[in-house]
Order: C-alpha cells, then sequence, then structure tokens
C-alpha cells in the first residue's frame, strides 16, 4: 500500500473525484470480535460463542459484527492519508451505511475507496469519502458506507 503525502489541505483538494490505493489486508481474527464485543457490549452467540457458531451458521464459524468492519474505516482511512499541515482529524458522520456480507472469523479484509467530496467547513474541511470494504474470496462487500471526516489545519 502506498500512503498518500499532502503539503496542506489544498493540495488534499485536487483527490476529490479519484480513487485512493487500497488499504493494507487486515485479518479479522477471533479476538478482535471479542474485543469490539466487550467494548460495545454486543455479545450476541453469532459472534462469540465459536461451538455453536461451528454447528448452526452457514459459515461454520464466528462472524464479525457489521458495526466492527464499520468501525476500522477510520484506521484504514488514516493509513492512507498524510497532510503536513493537519493538526487534528475527527470523524464525522456517515452516509448510506449497508452490510451486504457477514464477516466469517480469520476473513481478511481491504477497504477500497475514493473522495467523493471536499467542502471548506467550521475552519477546515469536511472530506465525504465513498468506502467499500471487500472480504477476500467473497464476491460481496463486508460494507459500503460514506464515511465523513472533518480536517483541521
Amino acid at each position: 500500500m502506498k500512503k498518500l503525502h499532502f503539503k496542506n489541505l489544498e493540495e488534499l483538494k485536487s483527490m476529490v473525484g479519484k480513487e485512493l490505493p487500497n488499504s493494507e489486508w487486515i485479518t479479522i481474527t477471533q479476538e478482535m470480535i471479542n474485543d469490539f464485543a466487550n467494548a460495545t457490549m454486543d455479545k450476541q452467540w453469532v459472534h462469540i460463542d465459536v461451538n455453536r457458531a461451528e454447528n448452526e451458521l452457514p459459515f461454520k464459524s464466528t462472524i464479525a459484527h457489521g458495526f466492527m468492519s464499520l468501525a476500522m474505516l477510520s484506521k484504514m482511512l488514516g493509513d492512507l492519508i498524510h497532510v503536513e499541515t493537519v493538526k487534528m482529524a475527527l470523524n464525522y458522520g456517515l452516509n448510506k451505511v449497508r452490510f451486504p456480507h457477514p464477516v466469517p472469523v480469520n476473513s481478511k479484509l481491504q477497504m477500497q475507496s475514493s473522495i467523493k467530496n471536499i467542502e471548506d467547513q467550521h475552519g477546515g474541511v469536511k472530506i465525504t469519502f465513498s468506502c467499500t470494504v471487500v472480504i477476500e474470496g467473497i464476491e460481496k462487500p463486508a460494507c459500503v458506507a460514506e464515511f465523513l471526516g472533518m480536517m483541521f489545519e
């Protein structure tokens, strides 16, 4: 993966309408799923009961929370873009979130993304990213979302 470097936000604006590099592949382990379940208090059996999942789920394994793949967008985007003058970056919100396919434990995820829009706002910029989290070897994606972030110089 090639991290994109920009001198400032004005230079970043040249990326509107362009694809970003794909993120690195991340393997989703049972430990990660358990940690997410503990952090969110969402301990539904399909996520944490390995034995029951092996016997009752079509994937024969536990599956990650949909919101886990969504929560990883910040990290994946942060690994792709560096703006030298940015002092602070914040999550701003989400649009059009969908989870088309479950993520079985030990799956590998990768984000494909582009910058849809950048607009000046509140002394910084609001960036709309189009993000698709793909699962290695599975046609349907794990997550499709518009992710909104703010950056301040």
